[in-house]
């Protein structure tokens, strides 16, 4: 127990940290609240009950580095029990005679035991991630020089931020161990501690007096760093400690994580739209710049990065939390940034070589959303600076002038010429609208998909038509580029057209028109069950009224890539390889990274309609590398875009693969087999 000077000095140096710290808390809070919108603080009691989950089965940090994370997975379990720790040593500090849960019995047991396990796993854990980034030098905590970081950065804020916190956890946890294993030395320590009680033997021989101090030493330095730690503790990345749960918890809800938000352009005394500075920023993104851990997982697997372009979503992430930092007073008082974001925090370069593919997104342990972020500022830059690339202005004019971005003024239905295609006029009563998209009415690849789709919708006896030429793109393009203002008039005329049909179902070749139709429209008033047309075949299969594949001895080594506006951002995953295996006859071999951890084929984020920016490869060459690797004799689509950068990688680097789409290959088996019969 501890003297009546300490508990007078604790009791000080208490209200004195937490004074000092409010006043950082409240910055960080008022930051926050200069964001535009609202924090999403609906449905809090299920929302927090996720948001537990994740933070402690750390299931989104498990995705990769598993010795790392399982690492990490020991520290925030340890970190998490000594909440429970420190309030049972502050009452056994002060209250004579007192042991927190009792001496004996299984909770005391249990208590004991979890807090001397835990305390280890914690000091291995922060001492191999010291080693890791201090003595080790990993690779993966640095940028490349190309990538623009803050100057405090560069100045090695990053390291010094580290060493502080990880040598306060080491301090914190480690005093407490060493703490307990001295009671065990003095013969009050509680049972069960096995690595306290292995330690306890350092002490032997020392006399009481000895034990004595060192036992109040261990205590001050355990609790006391606390205190001292306290009001560095909002400037510091340990915040992620309680601000990714918070992450989590205020997270607005979306279909899709690559949703994004649309803007009020009805609102006449608006100047600004999209994002030029921090406080431009949705609430729960600015949030995001505290929540980052500094991990840089999202620039692991960032297409535009590994590819040796300028963009790291790590980066600018931490340059934002810099940002802050270095005004956080000035901010939090309602001062203007002094800068705009693009050229602190990340490049023009960087800005234009998002391919918006949602890895960032998916990938982050804490939550944070980075892909948005790049295409709010491309907002800004295309509506209130009117600062693009020009070779968008091309496609822009096409969408505008002639509905579609190869600004082709020709019939939508040239491509179904001889085909005999029904059109919503000619067939009202259709069950399924077929939504053919740009790409499949105007270029020579994807029609050829498309006419190969029709022919298994006609096999199979479908009731479907398509619009013709009421069908206008879907703005896409525009809205990834930043021209919400042309995404929203498209999406507006689209949704007014599909309205008044009332399709039951619509099916598209095009993940891009599947993403959003099925899940940005509801933001214009368009509510609609849209599938793949993967999905409607491997359906179709189920239902028996396509044949499933015999399985011939001889099956073909395909691999399928998945298109991350397909697999990633909205979770159909296995309907397509369903279709290939039950419908084609193949046998499917996988790609180191598929699934929702697919690479990106490089023509998202309206990359498609724009030179790639310099980098050591091209993205579509090092995916297509992924699939000639893995020996397969075809590549399967599942988009028109995915099936041209996949052909220019082709005739790039050559070879004997064939890329094809899924509806192609089950197509060709359905033509061969009613050959045979």
């Amino acid at each position: 127990m501890l003297s009546t000077a300490e508990k007078i000095a604790f009791i000080l140096l208490a209200a004195a940290s937490l004074a000092v710290a409010a006043r950082g808390f409240r910055h960080m809070w008022l930051v926050v609240r200069r964001g535009s919108g609202k924090l999403y603080l609906e449905r809090l009691p299920q929302r927090a009950l996720r948001a537990l989950r994740i933070y402690l089965l750390q299931q989104t940090t498990l995705k990769t580095r598993r010795l790392v994370s399982v690492l990490h997975l020991g520290v925030v379990w340890g970190f998490t029990f000594y909440f429970l720790v420190n309030f049972g040593d502050v009452l056994e500090g002060f209250l004579a005679g007192f042991k927190f849960l009792g001496k004996e019995g299984l909770l005391a047991a249990s208590y004991r035991l979890l807090g001397d396990v835990l305390s280890v796993a914690v000091l291995t854990g922060v001492t191999y991630f010291l080693l890791r980034r201090f003595i080790f030098g990993d690779k993966a905590l640095t940028f490349r020089s190309n990538v623009i970081v803050h100057p405090n950065v560069a100045k090695g804020h990053i390291q010094r931020d580290s060493l502080i916190v990880g040598i306060f956890i080491l301090a914190h946890v480690g005093a407490r161990f060493l703490g307990q294993s001295v009671q065990i030395a003095r013969g009050e320590g509680v049972q069960p501690q096995p690595f306290a009680s292995a330690v306890a033997g350092i002490w032997s021989g020392m006399s009481a007096d000895a034990l004595l101090f060192l036992d109040h030493a261990f205590w001050w330095i355990a609790l006391g760093g606390i205190l001292l730690f306290l009001p560095y503790f909002p400037y510091s990345k340990h915040a992620h400690l309680f601000m990714a749960p918070l992450n989590y918890l205020t997270k607005p809800p979306r279909t899709s994580l690559g949703e994004l938000a649309p803007e009020d352009f009805e609102d006449e005394s608006r100047e600004q739209f999209g994002v030029g500075k921090l406080e431009h920023l949705p609430q729960t993104h600015l949030m995001d710049a505290f929540a980052c851990i500094m991990c840089n997982r999202c620039q692991d697997v960032c297409p535009a990065y590994v590819t040796g372009k300028e963009l790291s979503p790590s980066a600018y992430e931490i340059n934002k939390r810099f940002l802050i930092k270095e005004r956080m007073a000035a901010l939090a008082n309602g001062a203007e940034s002094e800068a705009p974001l693009l050229g602190t925090a990340l490049s023009e370069s960087a800005l234009w070589a998002c391919t918006a593919c949602g890895a960032c997104v998916d990938i982050c342990p804490v939550g944070n959303e980075p892909m948005l972020d790049i295409l709010y500022i491309r907002r800004d830059q295309v509506l209130v600076r009117a600062s693009f690339p020009a070779e968008l202005k091309g496609a822009f004019n096409g969408m505008e002038r002639q509905g579609n971005p190869w600004q082709i003024s020709e019939s939508r239905l040239k491509w179904a010429e001889g085909l005999d295609v029904p059109t919503v006029q000619s067939n009202p009563d259709f069950e399924i609208l077929y939504w053919v998209g740009c790409a499949a009415s105007f270029e020579p690849r994807a029609q050829q998909v498309a006419r190969a789709f029709v022919r298994i919708l006609r096999m199979a006896g479908v009731n479907f038509a398509v619009l013709g030429d009421q069908e206008s793109c879907t703005g896409d393009t525009a809205r990834r580029a930043g021209n919400e203002f042309l995404y929203a008039e498209m999406a507006k005329a689209n949704v007014e057209t599909l309205n008044a049909l009332k399709p039951k179902r619509i099916v598209t070749t095009c993940p891009h028109c599947l993403h959003n139709l099925g899940k940005e429209y509801h933001q214009f008033g368009g509510n609609y069950r849209v599938i793949h047309h993967t999905e409607l075949i491997e359906e179709l299969i189920a239902a028996g009224r396509l044949p499933a594949s015999a399985h011939p001895a001889q099956r073909p080594n395909v691999t399928f890539h998945d298109p991350c506006y397909l697999g990633r951002q909205n979770g159909v995953i296995e309907a397509p390889r369903q279709a290939l295996r039950r419908g084609g006859g193949v046998n499917l071999v996988e790609m180191a990274r598929h699934g929702r951890q697919s690479f990106c084929c490089g023509a998202g984020g309206a990359q498609f309609w724009k030179e790639e920016e310099h980098g050591t490869a091209r993205v579509n060459v090092t995916r297509y590398q992924e699939a000639q690797a893995t020996g397969a004799e075809l590549l399967a689509v599942g988009c028109p875009f995915c099936m041209r950068m996949f052909s220019d990688a082709h005739s790039k680097l050559g070879g004997n693969m064939q890329i094809k789409d899924v509806a192609e290959i089950i197509a060709e088996r359905l033509q061969s087999a009613e050959a045979a019969d």
